[in-house]
């Protein structure tokens, strides 16, 4: 994951990968909609709850995942639809273009589960993982705001995220640590539990959880590469990992700190059946993050800081994920620049155009994206329609 030079400062060597046309159907308060698109910005105009925020949601489940609001297939799908939902994209890539299918089955008579299906260019696909190979989707949220004050588990899904951006293996390694934590604490509490089994998921624990801990250490020290100077826009961002498994690799080859992480994990077996959970792992990890120009925890700057330094460091990885893998990935911004003030938002703007990615921003006043000038294609959104936003 070591990062590699380009031809330009934000990466515009990669090549440029744009959505043409989003189609939804029976998608949250979208009955049918239909999107023809460019490879320029796009900014959605509407009041709260017209559908703008559900429009990126869409473009999220592209890639590989649970889309920006962790929702459950069900939970996706039209109030009052047939309780099914659809998307179709057409995807611009260097390699020509590719028609993208995802969305919700008819369940099988007696059944009430509906699995999502994902079809490339019209063939049916095992898993959504696939995406990844297609397509990278970064986002920032309202409700990650509150990231650097908030509990560690959210951070650890951020920086998974940033990871599965790349590498499109990482969500399925992640998955599968968890549930071998899962069933290594039930066996823990079990007093009958076949010893050689807990060994067996205790090695299978180690392995995953140190590929886990070492993909989440590479993205780190490669954001730190490409992390721009202290700015009074969007200072730099000193990241780090802090965790028991992180330290060992700080010190040792990855086969030494996963016996050492097998090594802890059987020694704690008294002590973590007391406490009813696994003490020792990845999944106890944090991502700390510094305002570098400050000395300073992020967590004790402003809310304005936070928001900026968020900013820097989304905007960082997306010269990563360029700079990788050769393409630019797509950027989707929900309310962004509700909370800058005018310059930094057109510094943003600035810089959005200087990754040459096509950004999805969001607002409730079109007067916040007048900087975007012609570089945006702008759109009002009204009762889950759609129509062009006149300049």
């Amino acid at each position: 994951m070591n990062a590699a030079p380009d031809d330009g400062p934000d990466g515009r060597g990669a090549g440029a990968v744009f959505l043409t046309r989003l189609g939804l159907t029976d998608f949250r308060n979208h009955a049918a909609l239909s999107l023809t698109l460019d490879s320029r910005a796009v900014v959605l105009v509407g009041e709260n709850g017209a559908g703008k925020t559900n429009l990126l949601e869409a473009v999220s489940l592209l890639s590989p995942g649970r889309g920006l609001r962790r929702a459950t297939l069900e939970a996706l799908a039209r109030i009052g639809g047939p309780g099914n939902w659809s998307l179709a994209a057409r995807l611009e890539t260097p390699d020509g273009e590719v028609r993208i299918g995802t969305g919700t089955d008819v369940p099988p008579p007696g059944e009430t589960v509906r699995s999502r299906r994902v079809r490339i260019d019209g063939t049916e696909q095992r898993s959504a993982e696939v995406l990844g190979d297609y397509l990278a989707v970064l986002w920032l949220t309202p409700a990650m705001d509150g990231l650097f004050t908030g509990a560690p588990g959210d951070r650890r899904r951020f920086l998974d995220r940033l990871v599965l951006a790349i590498d499109s293996g990482h969500g399925r390694r992640v998955s599968a640590y968890e549930r071998a934590l899962a069933q290594r604490n039930r066996l823990l509490d079990d007093p009958a539990a076949d010893r050689a089994w807990l060994d067996a998921v205790e090695i299978e624990i180690a392995e995953l959880g140190t590929a886990v801990a070492a993909a989440r250490r590479e993205l780190v020290g490669c954001l730190a590469e490409l992390a721009p100077e202290a700015d009074d826009l969007f200072p730099r961002a000193e990241l780090a990992l802090e965790g028991e498994i992180e330290a060992l690799m700080d010190g040792m080859s990855a086969v030494q700190a996963e016996d050492a992480f097998r090594a802890r994990l059987r020694d704690g077996r008294a002590r973590e059946r007391a406490a009813g959970r696994t003490l020792t792992g990845p999944h106890r990890s944090d991502l700390a993050v510094t305002h570098s120009a400050k000395g300073m925890p992020a967590a004790r700057a402003s809310t304005g800081e936070q928001k900026a330094l968020l900013i820097g460091i989304v905007l960082a990885h997306a010269r990563l994920v360029s700079r990788l893998t050769r393409r630019t990935p797509l950027l989707l911004l929900d309310e962004v620049a509700a909370h800058l003030d005018p310059r930094r938002r057109a510094g943003l703007f600035r810089r959005l155009a200087g990754l040459g990615t096509q950004a999805w921003m969001t607002g409730t006043d079109a007067a916040l994206f007048e900087a975007t000038g012609a570089e945006a294609q702008q759109f009002q959104v009204a009762d889950g329609q759609l129509s062009p936003l006149s300049r």
